[in-house]
């Protein structure tokens, strides 16, 4: 079976945690671990992640700098790079069944996206909302609530096209391994003569890696967080775990726009367009998931 898989911000760093290359190769240790496991099931995979966390500490970096800050289209290139490194090397050590490659993907958006007015997308580290407010007055940027803590946040448009799809299709049908759509993959639009150009956004990962999946007529969008399945009253004493869904009847549920409302949203666009099961779940139980013993999986 061909599974897209795809590695939330927090599944390779943990919420609060600092920041460190320990800390990111630990927690990518962790994510290799669940991966291979699926490999030695037999599966296909092709894997994407997250990098919120990442490119918010390399802005934070590039401004300090005395030369100027670069886009966010140049860091996310830069954050997929080395998180792609991290997770094809501990792979690589962990099994060796099969090729790995890390692959920078361009993806298409709309310049005229609503969501370059409106952002969302929460990158860099946790602030008090002190702090965060310091911070927006002093940079320019716009911050909100992330969970009990602030985030700065940045548009999110919606991707609509993946310019390495047809490498990526090549390698999988070769039996590579292939890391791709890091961080949603890089935010490009086309100029008026044709040709791409980056763009200061942060497109959400998994909204990317369900279009990847369509792309690549996979057989399962697999989305593994922190969190062991979608909720319905997430946080309230109401609380409850959903297991099997219509995709359907999932569409005109409420979600928080910077966390599991993305994952729900494309779980729902996989399984209409291509009848497949989709899933959200735990990281440590990525087999189990599959066979549909844990998480919550989307169905038609």
């Amino acid at each position: 079976m061909l599974i897209v898989a795809a590695l939330g911000g927090n599944a390779l760093l943990r919420r609060g945690e600092p920041m460190t290359a320990e800390n990111q190769r630990k927690n990518v240790k962790r994510a290799a671990s669940a991966l291979a496991a699926l490999m030695e099931e037999g599966h296909s995979l092709v894997i994407t992640h997250g990098n919120g966390p990442q490119v918010g500490l390399l802005a934070l970096q590039s401004a300090a700098s005395p030369e100027g800050a670069f886009p966010l289209d140049v860091l996310g290139a830069e954050s997929a790079g080395m998180i792609g490194y991290m997770i094809e090397q501990e792979l690589a050590n962990l099994t060796s069944q099969g090729l790995f490659a890390t692959l920078l993907t361009q993806v298409k958006v709309d310049p005229r996206d609503p969501a370059f007015a409106h952002p969302t997308k929460p990158i860099g580290p946790i602030y008090d909302e002190a702090a965060a407010r310091r911070l927006a007055g002093e940079r320019g940027w716009m911050v909100a609530p992330d969970g009990d803590k602030w985030r700065r946040i940045v548009p999110s448009p919606r991707p609509l096209d993946i310019l390495e799809v047809s490498v990526i299709s090549y390698l999988v049908e070769h039996g590579v391994v292939v890391i791709c759509t890091g961080g949603g993959g890089v935010p490009v639009t086309a100029r008026d003569d044709g040709s791409m150009i980056g763009v200061e956004a942060v497109i959400d990962k998994d909204l990317a890696s369900s279009l990847l999946a369509r792309l690549l007529k996979a057989d399962m969008l697999l989305m593994l967080t922190d969190v062991d399945a979608v909720y319905m009253g997430y946080g309230t004493p109401d609380a409850r775990a959903l297991e099997r869904v219509g995709a359907a009847e999932m569409s005109g549920a409420d979600f928080p726009a910077g966390s599991m409302g993305p994952k729900v949203g494309a779980a729902i666009e996989f399984v209409e367009a291509t009848g497949n099961p989709a899933a959200i779940g735990r990281l440590e139980d990525a087999i189990e998931i599959v066979e549909g013993r844990q998480g919550t999986r989307f169905e038609p």
